[in-house]
């Protein structure tokens, strides 16, 4: 079989939730069925490291795709002037575009729909396309999968499609997330808070994430802290609105909050490994793939009551309301003041997060390609 994929969000180092869902999925895949033929289409020059078995072809086709009018053209254009010259079996899209002029078997996976849910956060032109498009997108895949059964279900009521349809391939975390030792965790510290401890937060610098309240929280939080405790913010500003603006500029502790920018995925794991806790307050996620990584590093999870993270969570992390900044604030003061209650929540962590791997994701996306060319 031959199957071509859309790997335009594989980007070296840049890639968020869904990029490490293509990446990660696709590592295994390809490596376990060496019998089919794969054609990872990018849209600009790619990493080597993305070419993960000897069965895949690379192929760079424009436009950079990265601006609605682009999405059109790549792939109403120039992805069915590809299908046509190398006739795929099947196409893979693991951010949930399709090519509506195209007529092969497609499987798309639809992570969630904040678009549908927060339309305001994000802005004009690709709120318009995503909600006239996504419908399309989903009515016309052979098979849809999804992260979580919250996105299924938010699927199936807001697009009415039919549960049959829809498969749920959970995230997992990486093998680059583990436990430091107390040494390890000493030279982060050093390096990116001044030997302080620190809350972490990692992911785009998005109104959903909440960096509002967390901002109004931590400067709560800050009141009654004794150890110098940070708040460490790992993210590119890509969507820096003025209302985040503002919260940040007017904290009283301020002077405590690190932005680190975008950072490797070394860098990455020792941060998360370090951290007193994951602060991860977001109010709408289709998954949430940090809080399995915090899972993995030994370090507590606070995270949202709401959307899929309590799902993904279980019983291992302090639920807050992501509305509440007191709710937040008092986890934190929490974490920081009973270690054995932190204990107990690395523990758990410990088991939950057994329950989610890469391999198993792509072990049932494979089930999903499958079922699509029955």
């Amino acid at each position: 079989m031959k199957i071509a994929v859309n790997t335009r969000l594989l980007l070296h180092e840049q890639m968020d939730g869904i990029g490490r869902f293509a990446c990660e999925t696709l590592k295994h895949i390809t490596n376990n069925h060496p019998e089919h033929q794969f054609l990872f289409i990018f849209d600009r020059k790619f990493h080597e490291s993305f070419i993960f078995s000897d069965n895949i072809t690379p192929i760079i086709v424009p436009p950079p795709a990265r601006h609605p009018l682009l999405f059109l053209a790549w792939f109403e254009i120039s992805l069915p002037i590809l299908f046509n010259r190398h006739k795929p079996d099947l196409f893979l899209s693991p951010d949930g575009y399709l090519s509506l002029r195209s007529n092969i078997p497609s499987v798309a996976v639809i992570h969630d729909l904040n678009f549908e849910q927060f339309p305001d956060d994000i802005p004009w032109a690709e709120r318009i396309y995503y909600q006239r498009m996504f419908p399309k997108f989903a009515r016309k895949a052979t098979r849809l999968a999804t992260v979580s059964q919250f996105s299924k279900q938010d699927i199936i009521q807001r697009y009415h499609v039919s549960a049959d349809k829809i498969d749920v391939v959970n995230n997992g975390s990486s093998n680059n997330f583990k436990p430091l030792s107390e040494e390890e965790k000493k030279e982060v510290r050093k390096k990116y808070s001044s030997n302080s401890s620190y809350f972490f937060f990692i992911g785009s610098l998005h109104p959903r994430k909440n960096l509002t309240n967390l901002f109004k929280a931590f400067d709560r939080f800050k009141v009654a802290d004794q150890r110098n405790t940070k708040l460490v913010i790992a993210g590119a500003k890509m969507w820096w609105t003025n209302e985040i603006r503002v919260t940040y500029e007017t904290m009283k502790h301020r002077e405590d909050v690190i932005f680190t920018g975008r950072v490797s995925d070394h860098d990455l794991s020792g941060l998360l490994a370090s951290a007193l806790a994951l602060t991860y307050v977001s109010y709408f996620e289709g998954f949430g793939i940090p809080i399995l990584e915090a899972f993995c590093s030994d370090t507590p999870v606070i995270t949202s009551n709401i959307t899929s993270m309590p799902e993904v969570a279980g019983d291992a992390a302090l639920l807050v309301d992501p509305f509440s900044v007191e709710s937040i604030s008092s986890a934190m003061i929490c974490i920081a003041n009973d270690p054995v209650f932190r204990k107990q929540l690395i523990t758990k962590g410990r088991k939950q997060g057994e329950l989610f791997s890469w391999q198993a994701t792509a072990g049932k996306l494979w089930d999903t390609i499958e079922r699509a060319t029955q």
